[in-house]
């Protein structure tokens, strides 16, 4: 019998191969019940005439992480917003007023802030949620690895703010959440390693779907697994519609889950519904469940990432940095 044949099938036969046989052998990306469960509950781009769902505010905010860690999640990544505009701000101030609402009823969650290029590119700016300190201190911070364009607007992260960036986390004990949209942004974390300004293990979440950047199917999805360092721990996002798909994906090969409100506003992929971010979690448990797996306590990822344990310690012990 004739079956057809080309070689972009054959491409993707090898790539499949490939991050199957890295996930099997790597002590880090091995299958396991238990996953990486990052909640996105604000971003920079959802408004209230998009969706009332977004949380803004920062009781708003608080509210909704406290369900979420109700429901069940492993960390939050965390956007201000100014209480008065509404816009997205670098402010450590806000950043604090959130971390303080929510650890005073979950003192154990990881807390991740945003340091991100969209809307600031001064390094005072994007930098100044990192100088909280003691009760306040985030345990880790996003790090974009290069610029790129999204739909209507450019992140721009140029080499001299990523290094700084990473210094100064360093410098402080917070511990970077590398954010790759495509496989050179992998590339360029193994620079910084070498540059000795990251260490392992090695927090990863994969975004997919972005028009300019990787797109949402098995074959960018493999590339980047493929590529990744040894001794990480990765989660898969998908840009808009695209979450569903990526989430599944990623709950099904043995990987992370990045979800919430600021990657996708619509429960649904035809867009009749708008999203709350309870809905989208909930709708993760039901997917892992399905597939035999369970949410990772924040506890347990703060051991795997060489987290201080919460409850007062935050952030990562520079000695244990090698």
């Amino acid at each position: 019998m004739y079956f057809p044949f080309n070689y972009l099938y054959l491409k993707k036969i090898n790539v499949y191969i490939s991050y199957h046989k890295k996930i099997e052998t790597s002590t880090t990306l091995k299958m396991t019940n238990n996953f990486i469960l990052n909640f996105t509950p604000t971003g920079m781009i959802p408004t209230k005439e998009m969706t009332p769902h977004v949380p803004v505010s920062i009781s708003e905010i608080v509210d909704d992480v406290l369900q979420a860690n109700e429901i069940g999640i492993t960390m939050v990544h965390l956007h201000a917003r100014d209480a008065e505009t509404q816009v997205p701000t670098y402010k450590k101030e806000l950043y604090a007023d959130i971390i303080k609402g929510i650890r005073k009823h979950a003192p154990e969650l990881v807390i991740c802030v945003s340091l991100s290029g969209r809307n600031f590119g001064a390094l005072d700016q994007r930098g100044d949620p990192l100088l909280l300190e003691g009760n306040l201190k985030p345990d880790m911070g996003s790090l974009t690895l290069s610029s790129l364009n999204f739909n209507k607007m450019a992140s721009v992260n140029s080499p001299d703010m990523i290094c700084d960036l990473a210094a100064l986390m360093k410098e402080k004990g917070i511990v970077p959440e590398l954010e790759v949209f495509d496989s050179g942004m992998i590339n360029y974390a193994k620079y910084l390693t070498k540059k000795k300004l990251i260490y392992p293990p090695y927090y990863f979440n994969l975004l997919l779907g972005n028009i300019a950047c990787a797109q949402a199917d098995l074959l960018h999805a493999g590339v980047m697994i493929n590529d990744l360092p040894d001794n990480t721990f990765w989660s898969m996002a998908g840009i808009g519609t695209e979450q569903l798909k990526m989430n599944s994906l990623s709950i099904a090969i043995g990987g992370g889950v990045r979800v919430g409100i600021e990657d996708n506003i619509w429960y649904d992929v035809a867009r009749t519904k708008l999203a709350t971010n309870a809905d989208l979690l909930k709708r993760v448990h039901v997917i892992a469940k399905a597939n035999g797996r369970e949410v990772m306590k924040p506890t347990e990822f703060r051991k795997k990432m060489n987290l201080e344990p919460g409850n007062g310690k935050y952030g990562r012990n520079p000695k244990m940095n090698s």
